[in-house]
């Protein structure tokens, strides 16, 4: 039986702090998506990177950006514990929300991206987890399995119902159950394509 914890034998080694910007576009697509908001996302990943650098890393393996997507996620979830804890101010206008980004290619790319990054922020947390980590990190379901620290089959499982459950939002309908056997890929026999994968791929970068 494959460990649920592949490469958690190998000798540490420090984390490469001049390649840690290369990360950049990626993480802030996973923050952005964990959060469902730009600014908030612009801020997880500032202090990602701060508290990442404010001491000496070591990881078990070549991977820095699963070390990092681990970081965000932890610093993600003291944000939302801290939150509660706190009274929130009300909501700004919905007309705000919508303004197109100058950043973005396009405005109705970044309309797109806002919509998809809102549904993604909305799903379940282990399925979130696992959708940002293989669809907007880009991490393999190997490196996704290592970062999350459970087994390559749970990473498919789940990435399969979280995209399910993503366009299922996306078109307005109650989360999807799929109980449909998935190939070596995370897929099922007929989800040969992921139809949001073009927006969360892209829309992020700047």
């Amino acid at each position: 039986m494959a460990s649920a914890q592949p490469g958690r034998d190998r000798v540490p080694r420090p984390i490469d702090r001049d390649r840690l910007g290369d990360h950049l576009s990626r993480l802030y697509r996973a923050a952005w998506a964990l959060c469902g908001s730009r600014e908030e996302a612009e801020d997880l990943v500032q202090e990602t990177y701060a508290r990442v650098l404010s001491r000496p890393r070591a990881v078990r393996n070549e991977d820095d950006l699963g070390y990092l997507l681990g970081a965000l996620r932890n610093t993600f979830l003291t944000h939302r514990r801290n939150e509660r804890r706190r009274l929130r101010p009300g909501p700004l206008p919905d007309g705000l929300d919508g303004v197109a980004d100058a950043r973005a290619p396009e405005p109705h790319a970044a309309l797109e991206a806002r919509e998809v990054f809102t549904a993604v922020a909305a799903l379940p947390d282990d399925f979130r987890n696992v959708l940002v980590a293989v669809d907007v990190a880009g991490l393999s379901y190997r490196e996704a399995a290592r970062a999350l620290r459970i087994r390559n089959g749970t990473v498919m499982s789940r990435l399969f119902r979280a995209r399910r459950q993503l366009v299922s939002r996306l078109e307005g309908g109650a989360p999807a159950t799929p109980e449909r056997p998935v190939d070596a890929g995370g897929h099922a026999a007929d989800d040969r394509r992921w139809p949001a994968s073009s927006i969360v791929g892209a829309s992020g970068d700047r």
